[in-house]
């Protein structure tokens, strides 16, 4: 198993599904985001382009999923047109680097983020702050990693790790 396989199946708690490739790194040279073809290897479309791997981000934006802020950005998409328009580019942009990502043949072209078939659907923050991280322009990501730390300071995927890495 490779160094970044390791990592990731530590950080994950499981080694994710189908083919996958590093797209962001933290400071420390481990995962933060993978990315995935919209197809995995035995055909089934698999519409997640970006998977946030780092467990201190997953556990900070955990705690506001658990706080009510998914529901709290679906109402602000729902009243501020400029938001709307912002998320509707994004997941535009998302689904034009799920294809790149894909070959050029997005398998699950009639969803964006987080497998939403409305652009204004919000259900998973953490597909959000994925592709904010992978440079997508993901207001709701971009929004809520300005008030996180964008890393541990502790170095905790070094976890387990074996001496070779």
């Amino acid at each position: 198993m490779s160094r970044d396989a390791d990592t990731v199946g530590r950080q994950l708690g499981r080694q994710p599904r189908g083919t996958w490739r590093v797209a962001v790194r933290c400071t420390f040279g481990y995962p933060v985001v993978i990315a995935t073809p919209s197809r995995l290897p035995d055909g089934e479309p698999f519409p997640t382009l970006y998977w946030l791997t780092c467990p201190h981000l997953l556990d900070a934006v955990a705690r506001l999923e658990s706080a009510g802020e998914v529901d709290a950005w679906a109402a602000l998409l729902a009243s501020d047109v400029a938001l709307a328009n912002r998320m509707r580019v994004a997941d535009a942009a998302y689904r034009s680097a799920r294809a790149a990502e894909s070959g050029g043949d997005d398998a699950c072209a009639t969803v964006g983020i987080a497998g939403q078939r409305d652009p204004l659907g919000t259900k998973c923050l953490h597909a959000h702050v994925a592709a904010a991280l992978a440079g997508i322009n993901d207001p709701i990501g971009e929004s809520i990693l300005g008030s996180l730390a964008h890393e541990c300071e502790d170095k905790r995927c070094s976890e387990g790790a074996t001496d070779s890495e």
